[in-house]
């Protein structure tokens, strides 16, 4: 039966656990699931060619061995095969090739191919998503047939476009606009399309990248205002009765409190689900917005939708039945990055730590194609347990991506290796950096902070502002990093500050620490070291220069 049927029979009791009952395993049933699902997928990817070309002639038998003989691997273990999409060399026949971008300046994209088996379980994760957006407590939800669902996702062939095809199949879910529409139009026109239907209809779900949500929900305040009496009229005349008596209530209300309208004065949503990096940065602003909280999930090209809150948005709960999940402590993952012939140790699901933070591996389940695949990301163990949620599994918090990688609210991948693309196809004199992700201090947005030292040559030959030098490096930002690009056009976010620091600054630190630091996220303290090595800078002409 599907989902909708199950609605209709009234078997509230059976969708719960049925797609929400991973909840209710303790440690040891929750890996009887994966050890059981990792031996299923050990035989069809150790017996492939992609598996026999990682594996180099080993054969494991057990998940011990496999953990043994199976190397950690990041993305260029799979490119060769994945790029040409080479299906005879899979463990499973691929039903369809999700996209994202891999590395702005060296990779354009990558591609992660999906299995039948994939896509069932994808299809009942999504569906859990749902069901646990609305939820205040253990066992209780509300959806109906021909909910309407805010359509603010990137479509195929981006991993979100599936997200309509997997609940088309199982309930009549009213996108606005309609997904046969919103994938002809640019992201503000659908988004102005989408708030007018809502208007008419109402809206009941969201779901969205944090930061694009929170872009998506200002604008939805401006078009809720109107700009001219005239736009007023022909907003409220294209209203259902009962959305213009709610918008008669709320313009009354905002015009007491003395604010503006919020899409909280207009709108109740059910179910609120945000996705990707930097959530945290918007979540007050968005419950603020839109009266609830937004219920957090992670999904991605490669893993697929693998993890999500509860109704007390306290930690994220990894699906048993996606991947075969391996934890790499902090401390591993820095002593790998600083000798990369160094093999990390790995604890799975039933040895993490509350308190530590990790980086995740992942074996895709159900015929994918990743096996002890470094996803890039970072999260903390919160408890083992939770008397709120009566669970006895481990939650976790998302961090960040890992410290080679900036990413900036969802969209950037920002490497070691794009920065000196950029530089190098600047022209720019730039001697040294290094570059962080900070957050501004008046609203926690995230940001991309270069530190830069010129060489002398270039500072005696012309003088170069700190303001020149940005909109520089912006322009070749943009050009190397499409997903750069898009901050600014989608999101209208200009992420990159720099400051210029004195020649030989870099020297003087080195000198007097003993080490270099790594150009991408090096510590913090470290480079509140390096600017007290500097001189002050000298302003002439209302520029600044370094001395």
């Amino acid at each position: 039966m599907t989902f909708q049927e199950k609605l209709r029979n009234g078997e509230r009791d059976r969708i719960w656990q049925e797609y929400c009952g991973f909840l209710d395993l303790d440690m040891k049933e929750y890996m009887t699931i994966q050890n059981r699902l990792l031996m299923e997928q050990m035989q069809m990817w150790c017996s492939c060619p992609l598996g026999q070309k990682i594996l180099k002639g080993k054969k494991p038998q057990t998940i011990e061995e496999f953990r043994q003989m199976v190397p950690l691997t990041t993305y260029e273990d799979y490119a060769d095969v994945l790029l040409l999409k080479k299906e005879e060399m899979l463990p499973d026949q691929p039903i369809i090739w999700i996209q994202t971008t891999w590395e702005g300046g060296k990779h354009p994209i990558k591609v992660a191919p999906y299995t039948k088996g994939m896509l069932q379980t994808y299809k009942n994760n999504v569906l859990a998503c749902m069901i646990l957006s609305t939820s205040t407590q253990k066992g209780q939800f509300d959806i109906e047939e021909a909910d309407t669902f805010l359509y603010a996702l990137a479509p195929l062939p981006y991993t979100t476009g599936l997200i309509p095809l997997a609940l088309t199949d199982e309930i009549n879910v009213e996108f606005l606009p309609p997904v046969k529409d919103a994938v002809k139009l640019s992201f503000s026109e659908r988004n102005k399309k989408g708030f007018k239907m809502g208007l008419r209809r109402g809206i009941d779900f969201f779901f969205g990248l944090g930061s694009v949500a929170y872009y998506v929900s200002l604008s939805a305040a401006k078009m809720s205002e109107g700009d001219k009496t005239g736009g007023k009229l022909k907003k409220m005349f294209s209203m259902s009765p009962s959305m213009l008596l709610r918008y008669i209530k709320a313009k009354n209300v905002c015009r007491k409190e003395k604010r503006q309208l919020k899409p909280k004065d207009l709108f109740h949503l059910k179910g609120f689900v945000c996705a990707g990096t930097d959530n945290r940065c918007y979540k007050d602003d968005l419950e603020d917005l839109w009266g609830v909280r937004p219920i957090e999930v992670f999904s991605g090209t490669e893993p697929s939708c693998i993890g999500i809150e509860t109704w007390t948005r306290n930690g994220l709960y990894f699906f048993p039945d996606t991947c075969f999940y391996e934890f790499i402590p902090e401390d591993e993952m820095y002593k790998n990055m600083e000798d990369p012939a160094y093999q990390p140790r790995t604890v799975c699901m039933d040895q993490v730590v509350p308190g530590q933070v990790y980086e995740i591996a992942i074996t895709v389940l159900k015929g994918g194609a990743f096996a002890r695949y470094r996803v890039g990301d970072m999260y903390r163990c919160v408890g083992l347990s939770s008397k709120e949620d009566e669970t006895r599994i481990p939650r976790f918090q998302y961090i960040d991506r890992i410290p080679t990688i900036i990413d900036i609210a969802g969209f950037t991948r920002i490497s070691e290796n794009s920065i000196k693309s950029v530089i190098a196809l600047s022209g720019l004199d730039i001697e040294n950096w290094v570059a962080l992700k900070e957050f501004t201090e008046d609203k926690g947005r995230p940001f991309l902070h270069m530190y830069v030292e010129l060489s002398p040559d270039a500072v005696v030959s012309r003088a170069i502002s700190r303001e020149l030098l940005k909109e520089h490096l912006t322009i070749y930002f943009k050009y190397v990093d499409q997903d750069y690009n898009d901050l600014k056009r989608i999101l209208g976010m200009d992420p990159l500050e720099i400051t210029i620091l004195r020649c030989g600054t870099f020297k003087t630190y080195e000198a007097a620490s003993g080490k270099k630091l790594r150009h991408i996220n090096p510590p913090v303290h470290d480079v509140q070291d390096l600017v007290k090595a500097q001189d002050q800078f000298q302003a002439q002409d209302g520029r600044r220069f370094p001395l």
